[in-house]
């Protein structure tokens, strides 16, 4: 199924999010101004050159010896796509050169059938963000998230819907007793943001971008899976750190904290924006696109197999029978 988002389409085109894991990694399509509005009122930036023409459907390579790519390479990247390349390049090969779908799993239709209806309860004024008011959004949300295609994906049948929306349900329970969504000023709900940081051409959407109560802004990012393990606080923060970067060479304004919230969990874990951070999630980003350059240059992104890398890959297969050695 395709969706013609009415933000997102004089930019991208269509676009298809069957074919696209995660909501932020999409490729930039067209070559002159974009804006961008929020509380901060438009702002404008120029998007990245193509590289060659755009093409869809994938061509087949041969892996571990010469090859070449048909397909042009995304002049954008999104954090979670810099995340992708750098757990494993060939996985950002499959997903955003040769644009290899991924199917839906429950885990992701779940998260984004939430965020759905968060952006939805933070388009009304703060006065009416009640519950009740944020429940109405999930009957929407069933129409705008759950596709034929993920469906089809996850085998979604009647007890599995009510699952989910049962689920949604105890979500905005918990979310209500976390926070006051009445209290809040956001500066932007679904925030989409680009720029080139220290070289690198990003691209990404916010969950929602806080104007706290010192006048400082904060990130917010909504997590409907389990809390991670404390002891990896570097990589659980990792991507909203370099949306810090991404604010400040957007906006103007660096923020000053991050908040995860684990909302099917009950908790916030928050930390501090330092300069320290975002200039080495700066350089990190600029290092790792000026390897995808070289290694599309190249014609091979490097497959990099690993228990972790590879547990959850949809993509474990198709490297298998291109010869990677894939954990079992």
């Amino acid at each position: 199924m395709r969706h013609e988002d009415p933000v997102l389409a004089p930019l991208f085109g269509t676009v298809d999010h069957h074919f696209v894991a995660g909501r932020d990694a999409v490729p930039v399509r067209r070559t002159d101004q974009i804006a961008a509005t929020g509380h901060f009122g438009a702002f404008f930036h120029t998007p990245f050159l193509l590289r060659g023409a755009v093409t869809t459907g994938v061509t087949a390579l041969f892996y571990r010896g010469e090859m070449s790519f048909t397909q042009a390479l995304p002049q954008s990247v999104s954090p979670s796509r810099l995340s992708d390349f750098q757990t494993c390049p060939r996985r950002y090969q499959y997903a955003s050169i040769e644009r290899i779908p991924q199917p839906a799993s429950y885990a992701t239709a779940k998260g984004r059938f939430a965020h759905y209806v968060f952006e939805q309860l933070f388009t009304l004024a703060p006065r009416d963000r009640t519950i009740e008011n944020a429940r109405e959004f999930i009957a929407p949300a069933v129409e705008a998230i759950l596709t034929e295609d993920v469906r089809a994906d996850i085998d979604m049948d009647d007890a599995m819907l009510a699952k989910l929306i049962a689920e949604t349900d105890s979500i905005l329970t918990t979310y209500f007793r976390m926070e006051d969504p009445t209290a809040i000023s956001s500066e932007g709900v679904e925030l989409r943001l680009g720029a080139t940081v220290n070289g690198a051409p990003l691209f990404g959407i916010l969950d929602r971008l806080d104007r706290d109560a010192d006048g400082t802004l904060a990130i917010v990012d909504y997590k409907t899976g389990g809390l991670p393990n404390r002891n990896y606080d570097s990589q659980t923060f990792a991507n909203a750190e370099l949306y810090a970067a991404l604010c400040e060479a957007s906006l103007g304004e660096k923020p000053k904290k991050i908040r995860l919230m684990y909302v099917a969990k009950g908790e916030t874990i928050e930390r501090d924006v330092t300069d320290v951070v975002v200039k080495a999630r700066s350089n990190s980003a600029s290092n790792a696109w000026g390897r995808i350059n070289q290694y599309y240059d190249d014609g091979d992104f490097p497959a990099t197999p690993s228990i972790n890398a590879c547990r959850f890959c949809s993509y474990k297969e198709l490297c298998r029978a291109n010869g990677v050695p894939v954990p079992r």
